[in-house]
């Protein structure tokens, strides 16, 4: 089965609210005019049953299928944008100050509509398909906020299933494995307490700046020496604050960063090392090092009978040959895992073609992708509920 051809058919006026998405970006949980476009459309296409205010902003859309049948599939885009300033120039770019949709999030919202109207207009299924629109994907758990409102109970959900764009992955080309997909993205924020002198008189101050150096260094021994070399772990300080002016040696730094892991065990043992090595490399030079560790987000686990699902899903619309069902994991963080810890299902990878990166000012969704992705949402519940 390739690309459907009402698919096709629906592709200018996907493209035309995907454009409209990108130009009025909003952050977190303050999503409010993306859901209620996204409302407005789902009520225009006739779906069943359309809530809002689902983990604060969130919007879910019920669609019944033809046929008889209690199951209901999950299928969910994030809504939100990032605090970036976008730079692509393009003639859609973002109106919205320092807000820009720099992951893609208004493609995934876009596809996902696109998919709910064929799927209202058909309904070539049994049971029910869910279009899950989330908030606050970029740092604020809208996924877990969703969940703790009752998300999956109250539709009764049984599988639930994401699907994410990849910049530098080919155009018309899926990619998925078993297993964690997506990592734990821990963060962390040490403070270092020294003491300040004159920047002429070193010998006088316990010097953050210079004990911080050592810690940064410090921690690079967990990869490189403490986790077993086979499962990952990635140790990235990403901010390093300290001092007002040229002359003057400060009484603290502050360091942030981020620890990526697929494993708890993995995970537990960074934590530990890291507060070891903070605090044991400022306790030497007579300094103090106060550590404060989050765990924000699990790790991102596909199911494996439900990933089987969505990668034949996959393969119906684009061939065996251009589907990855093994793909390295990425040490990316995705709140979707929460989701995943509440049902089964399954998160995939759609190619966006050769554009900047995610998370770069530059960034664009690619709309050529729009037709492949609402086709795997369709294909995906048709065939899911097609008992």
């Amino acid at each position: 089965m390739p690309i459907l051809n009402r698919a096709a058919e629906l592709e200018d006026e996907v493209r035309a609210w995907r454009r409209h998405l990108h130009e009025n970006p909003e952050i977190l949980y303050e999503v409010h005019e993306t859901a209620a476009f996204v409302t407005g459309k789902l009520k225009q296409f006739g779906v069943d049953e359309v809530v809002g205010g689902l983990g604060q902003t969130g919007v879910v859309g019920i669609i019944h299928g033809r046929g008889q049948g209690n199951r209901v599939i999950g299928l969910r885009a994030d809504m939100d944008a990032l605090p970036l300033t976008e730079i692509s120039q393009k003639p859609w770019a973002s109106r919205q100050a320092g807000k820009m949709h720099a992951c893609g999030h208004d493609g995934h919202t876009a596809m996902l509509l696109g998919a709910a109207k064929y799927l209202a207009e058909t309904r070539n299924f049994n049971g029910s398909v869910a279009v899950i629109f989330q908030p606050a994907e970029e740092g604020g758990q809208g996924a877990l906020a969703m969940v703790e409102d009752g998300l999956m109970d109250r539709f009764g959900i049984c599988e639930v299933y994401g699907m994410h764009n990849m910049p530098g992955m080919p155009l018309g080309t899926f990619a998925i494995r078993k297993g964690g997909i997506m990592a734990a993205p821990d963060k962390f924020v040490i403070t270092i307490k020294g003491r300040g002198s004159h920047a002429a008189e070193p010998h006088k101050a316990i010097d953050p700046i210079a004990i911080g150096a050592q810690i940064v260094q410090g921690l690079q021994m967990i990869a490189a020496r403490n986790a077993n070399p086979v499962r990952s772990v990635v140790v990235s300080v990403t901010q390093f604050h300290a001092g007002t002016t040229h002359n003057i040696i400060p009484e603290e730094a502050v360091l942030t960063g981020t620890v990526r892991t697929h494993d708890e065990a993995v995970q537990d043992l960074a934590e530990q090392r890291l507060r070891e090595i903070a605090t044991g490399i400022a306790a030497s030079h007579g300094a103090t090092a106060e550590v404060e560790y989050e765990r924000p987000c699990p790790v991102t686990v596909n199911h494996a009978s439900e990933t089987d699902h969505a990668a034949r899903a996959a393969r119906d619309i684009v061939g065996d040959a251009n589907v990855n069902a093994d793909v390295d994991p990425s040490m990316a963080g995705e709140d979707f895992a929460f989701m995943l810890k509440s049902r089964p299902g399954a998160y995939i990878m759609i190619g966006n073609g050769q554009t900047a990166g995610l998370h770069n000012p530059a960034y664009d969704f690619n709309d050529e992708a729009l037709v492949y992705g609402m086709s795997y949402w369709i294909r995906l519940a048709e065939q899911r509920l097609a008992d």
